[in-house]
């Protein structure tokens, strides 16, 4: 019941965040990604040992990797290249399907979590390199480097 609990809260908060920032593409990634970074940084916790191991969390951080990934590459329609401090590379437009099979990955990545979930923090440790490679892959590629 508790992971049923979880699952329910991170849809929920997802299906939020969809409705304050359904009007504008930028904004809505943006906050997208700061959830997947919470998430991330929740996992990163446990792999350093700054926070003791708790699975029903690394499932709960798997499944807004998930969610979010699935609707992600919908963020950047036509006409979004610019505005709102986008982060976004230009790249993504020009190989809109090579980005999508990297947020589709990073998806897959997260699912294959869900379905058989580390049991202990070496096996977060085993899982969680892998998953933050998918990050860093479409990072390089298609995020723009802030200055200063």
């Amino acid at each position: 019941m508790k992971f049923r609990t979880l699952i329910t809260a991170a849809t929920f908060g997802l299906t939020a965040v969809a409705a304050a920032y359904a009007a504008e593409p930028q904004e809505m990634r943006q906050e997208m990604m700061k959830h997947v970074g919470g998430a991330t940084g929740a996992m990163a916790k446990m792999v350093k040992g700054e926070d003791d191991f708790d699975q029903a969390k690394v499932i709960e951080a798997l499944t807004t990797i998930s969610k979010t990934m699935a609707e992600f590459p919908a963020q950047f329609p036509e006409g979004t290249e610019t505005g709102m401090e986008t982060e976004a590379a230009p790249a993504i437009w020009e190989n809109k399907a090579d980005f999508e099979a990297k947020a589709i990955a990073l998806k897959d990545a997260a699912d294959a979590g869900i379905a058989s979930p580390p049991s202990d923090v070496d096996g977060l440790k085993a899982m969680f390199g892998p998953l933050t490679k998918n990050c860093g892959s479409c990072h390089e590629t298609y995020r723009l480097k802030k200055e200063g």
